[in-house]
């Protein structure tokens, strides 16, 4: 008996050593507690405040677990009380329903305004003007279009540090999740909906970035880079890639689009409109809301055909833009 109670104290040891090793070698890999953007550092402070109010719980059921295990054991030298027929305590039950109740209502305050600040269409207060990314994922890769520049990129984004970046997003395959922990938290790309994101580094740097969401055997692949670069450096890297790098064309595309793993790849244009292209082909003729999607050229796109309506099953889709917030909205009828 007194070898087994030892043996048992040994195992609770060692396994909270285990514990406390595993969790030291996973400190430097915890990038969303060292943010580098506004937005991270505020869902940082949000995920702070909410661990802090529900240790207010955890802690104090965990120190009167063990107490009360070890007050009420079953041993001959126990003199605690022994009351069978207990089953109320006015005092008690009042802290004990007071306390989560307290701390629930603050979770939900901190919850709402933290909502509404962390709004990912809102735009960043800067002096400086945004820059516009357009994404789209693919299997199993990301693309990347800069408008007001002119190029494009697979897999690697660049952008000016301490500079707002209105990332507008989609997808031309399954569903997935764009996210760069060390910026902001993540945001989903879907056929025929264009997302709107704001994020913003705060200093020069490259950021790990991925795709969140599983979506077929390569999933794991579909991860990039994004880094932050002084202004200088930024100008001088769209002057390389429109000077060295091909175009990417429509065939291009339909290629770069194949279900596939891809390496990093720059291109020194691309079709115009082709981000619009993309979010309208899976949309219907009629739109809702006030305002009407972005027009696409005419393209002929054999390749894929009806393949919105073979994502979404049969039914028409319809697509509404919202004016500032960049949300479109899927409906199915």
């Amino acid at each position: 008996m007194r070898q087994g109670r030892i043996f048992r104290r040994l195992a609770a040891i060692m396994m909270l050593a285990a514990i406390a090793v595993m969790s030291t070698g996973c400190t430097e890999k915890m990038i969303v507690l060292d943010p580098k953007g506004p937005v991270g550092e505020q869902q940082r402070d949000l995920i702070y405040i909410s661990t802090v109010l529900c240790l207010v719980v955890v802690v104090p059921v965990l120190i009167l677990t063990v107490w009360i295990v070890w007050r009420y054991r079953d041993s001959k030298k126990n003199k605690a009380e022994y009351a069978p027929e207990w089953e109320h305590n006015t005092k008690l039950e009042t802290i004990w329903w007071s306390i989560p109740i307290l701390i629930i209502a603050a979770l939900a305050v901190v919850t709402v305004k933290y909502t509404h600040i962390l709004e990912p269409s809102k735009p960043l207060a800067s002096e400086k003007q945004p820059i516009t990314i357009q994404v789209t994922s693919l299997d199993w890769k990301w693309l990347f279009y800069y408008p007001d520049q002119g190029i494009a990129t697979v897999n690697y984004v660049q952008f000016p540090d301490n500079v707002p970046v209105k990332f507008m997003l989609t997808s031309d395959a399954p569903m997935n999740s764009f996210w760069i922990p060390q910026l902001g938290g993540q945001i989903y790309t879907m056929s025929g909906m264009a997302m709107t994101l704001h994020l913003q580094a705060n200093e020069p740097g490259k950021y790990f970035g991925s795709g969140a969401n599983f979506s077929g055997k390569d999933f794991a692949s579909m991860n990039f880079t994004a880094e932050a670069a002084p202004q200088e450096q930024f100008d001088k890297w769209v002057a390389g890639i429109k000077s060295t790098q091909p175009a990417l064309t429509e065939e291009g595309y339909k290629t770069l689009a194949a279900p596939g793993v891809t390496e990093v790849a720059s291109f020194s244009s691309f079709p115009k409109g082709l981000f619009e292209q993309t979010v309208s082909k899976y949309s219907s003729g009629h739109q809702h809301g006030q305002t009407e999607p972005a027009k696409a050229p005419k393209t002929e796109d054999k390749g894929h055909a009806g393949h919105g309506k073979d994502a979404a099953g049969s039914g028409s889709v319809s697509t509404t833009k919202q004016e500032e917030g960049g949300h479109s909205h899927v409906g199915q009828h």
